[in-house]
């Protein structure tokens, strides 16, 4: 039931996201309304409503402090173990429950009368932060329980690697990026904006019941977790343990590490007894009932035999460690991060030391120790990619290497982004991460030298993460590219104002040809429907930079330009502009009606205006933000049907 409802949740979410920011229709509305009804049944049925219910409207707070409060019993650290064997002995001959050792923040949540009432961090253990708006965002909280009496759990706060990664992807300024979704989940869930930590995917997993009131669960832990289960909580994952099976779920639970989307740090262990683990007691520090397990770093020495400066978007060059192959926790690791030049400078690193590397969290590869110290490491003066200037700059205590051309390539990756994108030269296999490797190696300065890549074949085939399937898949994709309209290059380019409709338009004007383009005035481009003054002279400016021209013409000599003829007979839409949302019924996607439109002389916008001459929507009935605006400024909203019969007839 708690399942149904989840899946009912996310898809009804789904449906709102879509329909309200993307202005597309999953869903009908009858089927819409159906699962909302079945959804709210079930929440009626079980006393349970999930945070991100769409039944309920979480309102934003903000404060100017988070006010403090004493735990109403103190929160103990475990004590730790590396051995394996220790656990085993630890077990003895009782059963016990082994669960992910998570790593986020520590949330103690209190329930009265079936609805959150309270959220503290863990503080010192004694007296946390109260974080109760906050809590309200978490992705998978409960809000309702089906318990009414007084119920207090603890759980773990966490940001997933996979959400991580997004958050930190949107964040331009390398330096600006979180470092690990510890420290950004401990940052989301303890901001004075509890609309800031909606944003950022926070969830909670249950670890602890704490206490209630009134309920039998047999003297067992494991089945307090059956318990929050189903009133609504995620638990942490967990297999029940003996001595005889112990070591083999350990195994399991190391080889799960890799493919585990929740950080975590080792592991827990815990009597499934309740009272056997009671009576043992704690120690001044520590619990009996329970013990923590770290992971045991697997330590192998190696020979530095390169490092790599790789410069970043901001500049930042960030030196990595290029070493001889060595298996690590059943990988092959030929490489670590070195964070800064402090960080270098502190290991006293130099080409052909011994040095020992682990995994930390058996996952991220790290140098533990410098055996050799021969420090005779030079630290480079020129960028690697651009060859300007480098400089040390002091951040507090940590020096780090900056690249001071500000024109260097590696500073422009988002407009080598833009250029490979579908609507531009539309050149798979080239994200932006293998933009800034390239880059970031030499490989690529300008946008003609993602054509001559073909000359790196052998380093690119030897890069991690790379192979000769994906070097022929992007050498494919480039090759594909060069078969293409002048207008996908003139959106390619980048010009400040022009994007895939304008280039269009700018292209068809001058024939399709680039000569015409190049040499043509602010007058001739004005003339242009929709472009204006400002605009065409940014146009002319750019084509007339002498970089620019060069650039330009590096390029044509590595495309072909398909010819367009267009029959002026069939531009039977020119002069119109039309706007399409909703689902369609005769056509794939917008992009096919749209590309129509466009070949019989049409525009198609993104938005609704004064100049529109139809808005395309088969629902005209629909409450979306662009039938409204249709409404508002008198312009007709036709179907598909209709525009076919008005309008391609």
């Amino acid at each position: 039931m708690n399942d149904r409802m989840r899946e009912l949740v996310d898809k009804l979410n789904e449906a709102s996201r879509a329909y309200y920011a993307k202005d597309v229709e999953i869903m009908s509305n009858y089927e819409y309304d159906k699962l909302y009804d079945e959804l709210v049944n079930l929440e009626a049925e079980t006393g349970i409503t999930l945070s991100d219910s769409p039944t309920v409207n979480v309102g934003y707070e903000s404060v100017d402090f988070l006010p403090k409060e004493a735990h109403e019993k103190p929160m103990l650290s475990l004590s730790k173990t590396k051995d394996r064997a220790e656990l085993h002995d630890w077990v003895g001959e009782k059963e016990a429950i082994l669960s992910w050792k998570l790593d986020g923040l520590t949330i103690v949540l209190t329930y009265k009368n079936g609805d959150l009432h309270k959220a503290v961090t863990r503080g010192n253990g004694e007296v946390g932060e109260v974080i109760t708006a906050n809590a309200r965002t978490f992705k998978n909280i409960p809000l309702k329980i089906s318990y009414k009496g007084d119920l207090i759990v603890r759980g773990e706060a966490v940001i997933t690697y996979s959400d991580f990664e997004k958050i930190n992807a949107a964040i331009i300024d390398a330096d600006s990026k979180y470092k690990n979704p510890r420290n950004l989940c401990s940052g989301s869930v303890r901001q004075l904006d509890s609309s800031v930590t909606a944003n950022r995917n926070v969830r909670f997993y249950a670890f602890s019941l704490v206490s209630s009131e009134d309920i039998e669960f047999n003297n067992s832990f494991e089945n307090q977790f059956k318990y929050l289960k189903g009133l609504g909580f995620d638990v942490v994952e967990y297999k029940r343990v003996n001595k005889d099976n112990i070591l083999e779920t350990i195994e399991w639970f190391a080889e799960s590490i890799e493919t585990n989307n929740i950080p975590s740090d080792g592991l827990v262990l815990t009597y499934d007894d309740i009272a056997y683990g009671a009576s043992l007691g704690r120690t001044a520090k520590f619990p009996r009932n329970a013990i923590a397990f770290k992971w045991q770093d697997e330590i192998k020495e190696t020979i530095l035999r390169e490092i790599e400066w790789s410069p970043s978007r901001t500049g930042l060059i960030n030196p990595v460690a290029i070493f001889d192959t060595i298996d690590l926790e059943g990988t092959n690791v030929s490489r670590a991060s070195l964070h800064n030049i402090s960080y270098v400078e502190d290991l006293k690193l130099g080409i052909g030391d011994r040095i020992t590397v682990y995994k930390a969290n058996m996952i991220i590869p790290q140098i533990a120790e410098n055996i050799t110290k021969s420090g005779n490491l030079t630290i480079p003066s020129v960028c690697p990619v651009c060859g300007g200037a480098t400089e040390v700059r002091q951040d507090s205590d940590t020096k780090m290497l900056y690249c001071s051309n500000t024109h260097c390539a590696a500073k422009k990756i988002k407009s080598f982004s833009h250029f490979v994108e579908r609507n531009a030269m539309n050149i798979e296999g080239l994200s932006e991460a293998t933009l800034e490797k390239f880059i970031s190696l030499g490989f690529i300065k300008d946008f003609v030298d993602i054509y001559k890549l073909e000359t790196y074949r052998d380093k690119i085939t030897n890069l991690e993460g790379f192979g000769e399937k994906s070097y022929e898949n992007i050498i494919a994709s480039i090759n594909a590219s060069r078969e293409c309209m002048l207008y996908a290059l003139i959106n390619a380019l980048g010009i400040p104002g022009i994007g895939s409709a304008n280039a269009k338009l700018l292209c068809k004007a001058f024939d399709n040809d680039l000569d015409k383009l190049l040499s043509a005035t602010v007058e001739d481009i004005s003339a242009v429907e929709g472009m204006g003054e400002i605009l065409a002279t940014g146009i002319v400016n750019y084509m007339q930079d002498e970089k620019n021209l060069k650039l330009i013409d590096a390029l044509r000599k590595e495309l072909n330009f398909i010819k367009i003829i267009v029959d002026e007979s069939t531009q039977v839409l020119a002069g119109k502009t039309f706007v399409i949302t909703g689902s369609l019924n005769n056509y794939v996607n917008r992009d096919e009606l749209k590309s129509i439109i466009e070949e019989k002389g049409g525009k198609v916008s993104g938005s609704v205006s004064a100049k529109t001459t139809a808005l395309i929507n088969n629902d005209a009935t629909s409450n979306s933000s662009k039938n409204k605006k249709a409404k508002e400024l008198g312009v007709e909203i036709i179907t598909e049907a209709q525009f076919e019969e008005m309008y391609l007839a």
